[in-house]
């Protein structure tokens, strides 16, 4: 059982007082198991969490944060420039949850919990960029487009069934951007649809089939998508066999490095875990190991 001497639980108070009661009572008296003094604080804003995280990050072994990846993702870069950085555990309380199952975190809110309590304590590497942190992936082009184009009235009545109908509606509308790649000792040029920076292998609940993906390995994932179409999804399912050959790939171009630099040859927006901050160029680093996470047993 991990033990901690002082935890924040973190958790939106904007939602229904019937589903946070609820939430609530199948995760704190569970979590109480581990933590000595356990401070829960009930936030209305995104604003407001961001805050906490910074006031109270160098004051705590770990923070609880029960959210979405939208959450997750803005409380990590508060922690992440912390010289003392908490462990962070989550709780999954969003639509997709992609990092909470990168970490073999349980979906349902009680069983989340009790891996929390019983489960490994992992050493994550974190992708920066422009001084923003990302846990998950750094994207542009058809990942980015599909994300402002979700029906935010779709999103409520379907959930995660909504990042499909807006794959769907964007796919049929994507349009190729020439891109430009340097990394340590090699460059990449061509024209995309779509361009992924992977340190976790979940987007929009779905596994990437791409067997390197490991956050923990001190290297980033870079999928480059050159066109949509069937055979990208053909070849895409072949890289989940590790002995694939590279030579293969036709709509693909896929590599790893720690550090590269991107140019396109006009400004694509970019998502980073599913919010959009900031257009390219860019520049991206690997920063191996940066964040401790509980993760479930048999983490990836």
């Amino acid at each position: 059982m991990n033990v901690f001497k002082k935890a924040l639980f973190l958790y939106n108070g904007n939602a229904g007082s019937d589903d946070i009661e609820q939430k609530l009572s199948a995760t704190l008296p569970i979590l109480t198991q581990s933590v000595k003094e356990l401070t829960v604080v009930q936030t209305k804003t995104i604003e407001e969490a961001k805050s906490c995280c910074t006031n109270v990050a160098d004051k705590v072994d770990l923070i609880i944060i029960l959210g979405g990846d939208g959450t997750v993702h803005e409380c990590m870069n508060r922690i992440a420039v912390k010289e003392h950085r908490p462990a962070i555990a989550i709780l999954p309380g969003g639509t997709c949850n992609d990092f909470s199952r990168m970490l073999n975190i349980p979906q349902n809110l009680r069983q989340a919990a009790e891996a929390i309590v019983n489960g490994e304590m992992v050493e994550i590497d974190v992708g920066e960029s422009m001084g923003r942190y990302f846990l998950n992936f750094w994207g542009i082009g058809l990942v980015s487009e599909t994300s402002q184009n979700i029906d935010e009235n779709q999103k409520k009545s379907f959930g995660v069934l909504s990042y499909f109908i807006s794959t769907l509606k964007t796919v049929n509308q994507a349009e190729t951007f020439s891109y430009q790649i340097k990394t340590g000792d090699e460059q990449y040029t061509g024209d995309a649809v779509m361009l992924l920076v992977l340190n976790g292998k979940f987007i929009g609940t779905r596994q990437l089939p791409v067997s390197t993906i490991d956050p923990a390995d001190g290297k980033l994932d870079v999928l480059i998508v050159k066109k949509s179409a069937i055979a990208a999804f053909r070849e895409l399912l072949m890289m989940n066999n590790s002995n694939y050959d590279n030579e293969q790939l036709t709509a693909f171009t896929h590599f790893q490095t720690n550090e590269l630099t991107i140019n396109t040859d006009t400004g694509k927006e970019i998502d980073m875990d599913g919010e959009i901050n900031g257009t390219t160029p860019a520049e991206i680093r690997l920063l191996p190991r940066h964040i401790k996470m509980v993760g479930g047993r048999g983490t990836y």
